[in-house]
């Protein structure tokens, strides 16, 4: 029955015996995420190979626990995009806003903070920072919370800590 139902399938899974010892030993060896884990273990129960399960999407959805269209988009995933891409995360360089502070217009706003206040303030307030930088044209735009993020570092690091709990001791 398994052979019947894999041949009406469009993308049908069949692994050299390098990759499925590849997937394997990822399965019983080491630390991995677990996405990585259900992916390996779905093409090991739907290999239509020689040494293959054969599996149906709907067996192995319920014997995983994933739902038939995860089965489904790993499968097509192997066959159009390859072994390697199934089991690597896909991260759009697109996803992560790039910083609108960067090195040297951080030093100028942490300059910037470190001088003297405007006329009749007694300091800097994160609104008159986020007006003064877009002022002196250090960044194009930046709000007060970005600001208030840049300034913020950690006061000092672990080996000056360690440092200085042993001068005390």
């Amino acid at each position: 029955m398994a052979a019947k139902e894999i041949a009406v399938k469009k993308y049908v899974v069949k692994l050299t015996a390098e990759e499925r010892e590849r997937l394997g030993t990822l399965t019983q060896r080491g630390k991995h995420s677990a996405r990585k884990l259900t992916r390996a273990r779905i093409l090991l129960k739907a290999d239509a190979g020689e040494a293959g399960e054969g599996w149906s999407d709907s067996q192995i959805a319920s014997a995983l626990g994933t739902g038939l269209a995860t089965v489904a988009r790993v499968r097509r995933q192997l066959v159009e995009e390859g072994f390697d891409s199934v089991l690597t995360p896909k991260r759009s360089p697109a996803s992560a806003r790039p910083r609108i502070f960067d090195g040297a217009a951080e030093a100028k706003l942490v300059a910037l903070a470190c001088s003297e206040p405007p006329q009749g303030r007694a300091r800097w307030t994160l609104s008159l920072l986020e007006d003064k930088v877009v002022e002196l044209n250090i960044v194009a735009r930046a709000s007060d919370n970005t600001i208030g993020r840049t300034l913020k570092k950690p006061l000092q690091t672990a080996s000056e800590r360690a440092i200085r709990h042993t001068a005390r001791s």
